[in-house]
């Protein structure tokens, strides 16, 4: 029996990585108490294998994490049906409110996003970060992806 299309289009783990590490925003997804779906933008780092990032402490996204930690995550790229890329990642949210546990978080975003920022000036920002902020480690549980370029000329 043939491949499926699925299977044609699902990225390896190494080009999910570096699609991963090439990309700037996320989307998220964490439910709202009236069990509909609130998305946001953040910009993220990956940290040990994982997604992580950091907002605001009391963010609609961070209530609903702690009243439930099931999260969804979307990268996605492409303007095109034929160069569709994207990511999801389907997990729990591990909520860091410590600052010795958010700062090394906040370095992270912030030397991958925010490459204005001198070395020497990270760890500052970072601290002030910290005082109201949660930090965020995704856990995946599934992980589906998609790379509309593999089909060539077969779409």
């Amino acid at each position: 029996m043939g491949s499926s299309r699925r299977d044609l289009i699902r990225m390896t783990e190494a080009e999910a990585t570096e699609f991963l590490s090439a990309k700037q925003s996320l989307q998220v997804g964490t439910i709202d108490p009236d069990g509909s779906v609130h998305l946001s933008t953040l910009w993220y780092a990956v940290v040990d294998g994982c997604v992580v990032f950091e907002t605001y402490r009391k963010s609609q996204k961070i209530r609903n994490l702690e009243r439930d930690n099931r999260i969804t995550v979307l990268i996605e790229d492409g303007s095109t049906y034929e160069v569709l890329r994207g990511l999801i990642i389907k997990g729990r949210a591990v909520l860091l409110n410590k600052k010795e546990e958010v700062v090394p978080i906040a370095e992270a975003v912030l030397r991958r996003n925010q490459k204005g920022i001198p070395e020497e000036h990270i760890e500052e920002a970072a601290v002030r970060l910290a005082a109201k902020r949660t930090a965020v480690i995704v856990l995946p549980e599934k992980v589906v992806s998609w790379d509309h370029r593999k089909l060539g000329d077969i779409s």
